[in-house]
């Protein structure tokens, strides 16, 4: 079972996110801790196998979460897929990203993308 962990402020699309890649058939990872700091232990701690980051989120840029992630040795190779909705693919791609989905998105659109990404 791979495990996708979320980063996403909105209390809504987090819940709409986590029970679809459930019935999936993913492990869902939730970490409820908006620091930049809390976000990054909970990458070691969970060791996911993807993560959907939204660009914009309350405590900052998901771009320089994703920027921490690929400077961090130990979890440098983990798949991130991110999510806008403002069309920042370049921007996410030039920051290390693995993809990028514009929101409103369907959501067999992203299950093909997580699932894509994976197995690169």
């Amino acid at each position: 079972m791979h495990k996708v962990m979320l980063i996403e402020d909105d209390r809504t699309m987090l819940s709409l996110l986590s029970t679809l890649l459930e019935m999936e058939g993913f492990e869902v990872k939730t970490p409820v801790d908006d620091q930049m700091d809390s976000l990054l232990n909970a990458f070691h701690l969970e060791r996911p196998n993807i993560a959907l980051v939204d660009v914009n989120l309350r405590m900052g840029s998901g771009l320089d979460l994703l920027r921490k992630i690929r400077k961090d040795p130990d979890i440098k190779d983990t798949r991130v897929l991110m999510s806008s909705g403002l069309n920042v693919k370049h921007e996410c791609m030039k920051a290390g990203a693995d993809g990028f989905i514009l929101k409103p998105y369907m959501p067999d659109d992203l299950i093909k993308l997580i699932h894509k990404t994976i197995k690169h």
